[in-house]
């Protein structure tokens, strides 16, 4: 019995430990210095499963392709007006922080979970050749993002098709 009671509380100390290192942002990871759009693609998935990608077909060969693939987003009127109505939809979710967006048809924002901080990169970019909005969304760190990204992505493309998320 008083193995059990040490055992829930060794538990119980590495809870607390793990929550306060997240809200010390020790959990949030650096902020990849290549992300972007090059030639009209974004980097790869990540190599765990921890990313999604509309792109990820460009990566036959890639280990965690079936897994990151997602389907872009269909634009809802014309590339800059989705882009705005992406735009508004992030501002209304918790933890967002939109970090980059010139109105080129290009938007990255951070997004951050409430209680662990872990931050989360979210790309996405008007492609006017294929005429829709492709997108990336990846955890910068963990080796699961237990389906976190592609919520997040599915949240969106339901704001875009006016349902409630």
């Amino acid at each position: 019995m008083a193995l059990l009671k040490w055992i829930v509380f060794a538990l119980l100390a590495l809870a607390i430990a793990a929550v306060l290192a997240g809200q010390l942002g020790l959990l949030s990871g650096r902020a990849p210095d290549d992300l972007g759009v090059k030639n009209g693609r974004f980097k790869p998935p990540s190599g765990t499963e921890n990313s999604v990608s509309s792109q990820a077909a460009l990566h036959p060969d890639h280990p965690m392709r079936a897994y990151a693939e997602i389907a872009p987003l269909p634009l809802n009127g014309d590339g800059p007006a989705t882009m705005v109505r992406l735009r508004q939809l992030l501002q209304a979710m918790p933890g967002v922080k939109i970090v980059q967006d010139k109105g080129d048809g290009y938007l990255y924002a951070q997004c951050t979970s409430r209680w662990m901080k872990f931050v989360d990169d979210l790309e996405l970019w008007f492609d006017p050749a294929n005429k829709v909005v492709q997108v990336r969304s990846a955890s910068r760190v963990g080796r699961k993002d237990f389906g976190v990204n592609r919520q997040r992505v599915e949240k969106l493309r339901a704001g875009l098709a006016g349902q409630p998320a």
